[in-house]
């Protein structure tokens, strides 16, 4: 009963003003009058060089638009928004993942692209400018609500020096299996004690609805029915992966843990305390930044996202999106100014791609540009995504992740049988999906 109430008190707080203002979209406005856009977005030095610089030239060829950018950390701004937002004081123009920002979709918090004001024809003239059902992600009811930022995925990066200081060649004793993963991590790991000094791989936790789900989708099972209303399908392929989460942590095989600092963070390093990491092609600017010589060496590579051995689908790591919307509240003149400045933004998708940290905008162009062929490694990127698919994305998906995340955990680091996990994840999910 207590959840329930929380669920509709969030759902209440979520609740437009703009159900009272309908037909705002049609209205005629005034774009010449003066308007500020609020702009929120999360902390990237590269990109905010980058967008400060787009928006000095926005505003200089739109004098009557004046754009203030705010910035914090990307955690900070999901709660920020959803604050904002239930007090009817949200930015006019902000971008989360898709799976925060997609409940402000269904409960009308968020304006439909308004096509003409961002340069287009119409709604069919946007989605042929995008990669094949990028934008399937933000259509509701017909309408497109967002414009792609930036759509991210994860493949393995693999210091070459560590893999030769084990004995191992790189280019040919990298994983291609979960199987592999842990035979070559078992090589590569230095332990004090029971306490790893150097890690072969180790996940990103705790992101699981990016990377447990596809092991398991591998395997057959899935995270839920077709039809959406039965949790945690597959048992056998749910419990396998549960088993290799089990053995891969420090009551297995002792090859990595939760507790330990994310493996992405201490790569670019190269201290020797790390042989591959599970991130995207962002990474490689990271790298640049925070170890030139390293960079500079190419003594790192990157190769595709493992499966099964046995596995009976080929899915990669899911990627994810984060994408600008508009306020549905805010005065129709700042609607149309404000999807006026992100099509002028997403523009320039070879300058976000080349010096605002890598990112990735899935148009057609960016995607058929030498710029992104010539970067190392895109293509891994590229065919990975290919064989993936977007992030689980409903309302519910913080909650879930959280359920799977007391699931692989509790077989790590708690004893706990991967049968007992199981059972404890379908109930707490199906719970979740009945209480929608």
């Amino acid at each position: 009963m207590k959840k329930t109430l929380v669920v509709l008190l969030l759902i209440s707080m979520l609740l437009p003003l703009s159900l009272f203002a309908a037909g705002t979209k049609e209205a005629k406005v005034d774009e010449s009058k003066p308007v500020t856009i609020e702009y929120w977005t999360h902390e990237d030095l590269a990109r905010t060089e980058l967008e400060n610089e787009l928006i000095a030239q926005f505003m200089k060829e739109n004098p009557n638009i004046t754009v203030k950018r705010t910035t914090t950390s990307a955690t900070k701004l999901i709660e920020l928004v959803q604050t904002a937002f239930a007090a009817n004081q949200g930015p006019d123009m902000f971008n989360l993942p898709i799976e925060n920002e997609y409940a402000y979709i269904t409960n009308g918090r968020v304006a439909p692209v308004d096509y003409k004001a961002a340069g287009y024809k119409d709604k069919n003239d946007l989605i042929a400018k995008y990669m094949d059902s990028v934008l399937d992600t933000v259509t509701y009811e017909g309408e497109v609500y967002g414009l792609p930022l930036e759509l991210t995925n994860w493949s393995i990066y693999i210091n070459k020096k560590v893999f030769r200081s084990a004995g191992l060649d790189p280019e040919k004793d990298y994983p291609k299996t979960w199987e592999e993963m842990a035979d070559v991590s078992e090589k590569l790991v230095i332990r004090d004690g029971d306490i790893l000094v150097r890690r072969g791989f180790d996940f990103r936790y705790p992101y699981y609805l990016t990377f447990f789900v596809p092991m398991v989708e591998q395997l057959g099972g899935d995270l839920l029915s077709a039809d959406g209303k039965k949790a945690i399908i597959g048992d056998e392929a749910w419990i396998k992966a549960l088993k290799f989460m089990q053995e891969w942590g420090p009551s297995g095989r002792n090859l990595g843990s939760p507790t330990y600092k994310n493996a992405r963070l201490i790569f670019d390093l190269d201290n020797n305390d790390i042989a591959m990491a599970h991130t995207g092609l962002y990474q490689q600017g990271r790298i640049e930044k925070d170890n030139k010589a390293f960079f500079d060496s190419r003594e790192w590579m990157v190769v595709p996202f493992p499966t099964f051995k046995d596995a009976v689908r080929d899915v990669a790591a899911c990627y994810y999106g984060h994408f600008f919307m508009v306020n549905a509240d805010s005065d129709p003149a700042v609607q149309k100014a404000a999807w006026k400045l992100a099509a002028f933004m997403l523009a320039h998708g070879e300058d976000y791609l080349t010096r605002g940290g890598n990112i990735i905008q899935p148009t057609k162009a960016l995607f058929e540009s030498d710029t992104l062929k010539n970067m190392p490694y895109s293509q891994v990127f590229i065919d990975d995504m290919a064989r993936a698919h977007m992030v689980y994305y409903g309302e519910d998906s913080a909650q879930i992740q959280t359920q799977i995340r007391y699931a692989v955990e509790s077989v790590m680091l708690s004893g706990v049988s991967p049968e007992k996990a199981l059972a404890t994840l379908r109930a707490g999910v199906q719970e979740i999906i009945d209480e929608r």
